[in-house]
């Protein structure tokens, strides 16, 4: 099962492929959107908090291209030398001091060429998803996404059951991760993060499935907590913050949890969003563990109404609930989604023949038209919500358990208007590594 990919002119459902960098720096984030803000606390240094990746594999090195009497040949980088030592059979996973080498500027050019800019990398192994994101930085606070990758894998299905993540939903995310670390290991990466959230988290086998993980893939996945986590969705979605918002209810529908972050701009604004979460919550609920509960084919309004009272029930328990009370019902104040859920709404509401990232990520939709989508979600039957190319198979049964979650939080924070944002965990973790890093001050530094 195959999950939208979100890079630069990804390809839809079901796919994912490796994105040659365009003629001219592209500003932004995926698909040529505004990227995400240099936002949000320190993510540390990467590979050093947890996460590793794997060594580069044997064999013969990448193309490049050269020109000669004005035609294009390829030559092999080090053909001239002595093929490389083979290695270990199993794959090995580096720390960030064998890949932290600052690339080496010619004398007398300073200014950074493409292939000099350092690659950055961020891999969110969630509950219902296995996501990677590898980018460069371009103008400060946002970056270019030079390759992506995104398949549902369902590792969380049957957790909140037995406890335990099962066999098949293991062995499907050992296969994508495989992907990923294939993907790594073409790219000369200068600092990259890979995290595991709610799934490992809460299974008893979470720490032993991890470690098989590394075995197999040479990926060493760090467990983030859920303060993290909701502190990386904040930094990830800076951007579609604007200027002159007063506060906002940020929102991550996942696949085993949700967390919530409340931002205060009403005072002032800095430069790192997260700065501003004046309160956040991770309630132990989401679209898989809901749906698993209460069923996610056949959604009568009973059965919506009583998923949408369950989470409900939990969100009354947040004490900070009420720290934005004072700005909710007036003209600066919205919610900010990043989840499948929303981004499936925006979607069906924009009746798209497949698809469009470019189109959702940052759209806007007021109260009445979210209400209007929910319901012609809820008169959907299971096959007409299959049918639909904007929720497919894989998602067919978990969009309402999605719905029943945003409705709770809508009816929480009641607003007039719902930004809707295709992005979340990797760009926060990428936005979080280039400023830790210091990739856009360096890029500054180099320009005449």
């Amino acid at each position: 099962m195959e999950d939208r990919n979100t890079g630069v002119d990804a390809p839809g459902a079901g796919a994912s492929r490796q994105v040659s960098a365009p003629s001219k720096p592209e500003l932004g984030s995926p698909k040529g959107r505004p990227a995400a803000d240099s936002v949000g606390a320190s993510a540390g240094n990467g590979l050093e908090r947890g996460g590793h990746l794997p060594g580069p594999p044997p064999g013969k090195g990448r193309k490049r291209r050269k020109r000669r009497r004005g035609r294009k040949v390829f030559a092999r980088d080090g053909a001239s030398q002595a093929p490389a030592d083979p290695g270990p059979a199993s794959p090995p996973s580096l720390k960030t001091q064998s890949l932290a080498v600052a690339p080496v500027m010619p004398a007398r050019e300073p200014h950074r060429q493409r292939s000099d800019l350092p690659v950055f990398a961020a891999l969110d192994l969630g509950t219902n998803n296995c996501r990677l994101l590898v980018a460069v930085p371009t103008r400060h606070g946002q970056f270019r996404v030079i390759d992506a990758f995104s398949r549902i894998v369902r590792l969380g299905e049957g957790l909140s059951a037995s406890g335990r993540l099962a066999g098949p939903a293991m062995d499907r995310a050992i296969e994508a991760l495989k992907i990923c670390a294939d993907k790594l290991r073409a790219r000369k990466v200068k600092r990259a993060r890979l995290i595991a959230t709610e799934a490992c988290r809460a299974a008893e086998n979470g720490r032993e499935f991890l470690e098989r993980v590394e075995r197999e893939t040479g990926l060493r996945l760090e467990i983030i907590d859920r303060q993290t986590e909701a502190r990386l969705a904040v930094s990830g979605c800076g951007s579609l913050v604007e200027r002159g918002t007063k506060g906002v209810v940020l929102f991550d529908i996942g696949g085993g949890s949700s967390e919530i972050a409340l931002i205060d701009l009403s005072r002032h604004r800095s430069s790192r969003l997260a700065n501003h979460i004046v309160s956040w919550t991770s309630l132990p609920v989401g679209v898989v563990s809901l749906a698993e509960r209460y069923g996610g084919k056949t959604v009568t309004r009973a059965v919506f109404d009583a998923m949408v009272a369950d989470v409900a029930e939990r969100l009354s328990g947040f004490e900070g609930r009420s720290r934005l009370d004072h700005l909710v019902n007036g003209p600066g104040f919205h919610l900010l989604g990043t989840s499948g859920t929303v981004t499936t709404l925006a979607g069906v509401h924009l009746e798209l023949e497949r698809y469009d990232r470019r189109r959702v990520d940052g759209l806007w939709m007021d109260r009445v038209s979210v209400d209007r989508m929910v319901e012609k979600l809820l008169g959907w039957g299971f096959e007409e919500r299959v049918s639909n190319p904007c929720i497919g198979a894989d998602r067919a049964d978990l969009v309402l358990a999605g719905c029943a979650i945003l409705e709770a939080i809508r009816a929480t924070w009641p607003s007039e208007r719902l930004r809707v944002a295709d992005r979340g965990l990797r760009e926060g973790i990428l936005s979080e590594l280039m400023a830790d890093h210091g990739a856009w001050r360096d890029m500054a530094r180099d320009r005449p």
